[in-house]
């Protein structure tokens, strides 16, 4: 009697695609609407500074000063990622420890910042143009507040839980943490050029 060989199914093996992580996805998609809000705010700004009734006021120094402290702390989050990927977790807590610190200097610089204004009556309730600015700088603030409590929550997981897992998490909010700053350069310029 013949035995009957069960015939071979050729097994199919997914072709690797270039998608994009789904919560990649779902962080440019997020600051694809920041980047539509500040858009609005600059635009409405341009807008009514050319309808008149404008005050210029200068721009504290300190302004300046938080400008670079945001500016590190982006290269220290991208060499704390790198060191990451490299498994050096020392070197990757401490740029990241770093990043965090320089997050909350900047945080309170532009808080000194607005008590100068507000010490030489440059108020939120007053000329439009003062108002324009602390809602546009305020809501960036916020941002970066949103960026910094992610920060510690990233930091914690990945010293108690993930530490030498996928870099995913940092990347995403590498992705946030980078716009922030750098949507922060572009509102400077543009509050020191219209002002």
């Amino acid at each position: 009697m013949e035995t009957v060989k069960d015939p071979v199914v050729p097994v199919h093996i997914p072709a690797p695609t270039r998608k994009i992580h789904p919560q990649k996805f779902a962080m440019w998609f997020a600051l694809g609407s920041i980047l539509l809000m500040f858009a609005g705010f600059t635009s409405g700004y341009l807008v009514r500074r050319g309808q008149g009734m404008w005050e210029q006021f200068e721009m504290p120094q300190i302004f300046a000063v938080s400008t670079i402290v945001i500016l590190l702390s982006s290269l220290t989050y991208f060499l704390g990622l790198k060191a990451y990927k490299k498994q050096a977790f020392s070197r990757y807590n401490l740029l990241m420890i770093l990043t965090l610190i320089l997050g909350i200097a900047f945080m309170v610089l532009q808080y000194l910042g607005f008590k100068q204004m507000y010490a030489h009556n440059i108020r939120i309730n007053g000329n439009v143009s003062n108002s324009f600015f602390y809602v546009i700088a305020g809501a960036h603030l916020v941002h970066i507040l949103g960026g910094i409590i992610a920060l510690i929550v990233v930091l914690l997981k990945n010293r108690f839980f993930n530490k030498g897992k996928s870099p995913v998490g940092l990347e995403i909010l590498g992705a946030y943490w980078h716009f922030i700053d750098i949507l922060w350069l572009y509102l400077y310029v543009f509050l020191l050029m219209y002002r």
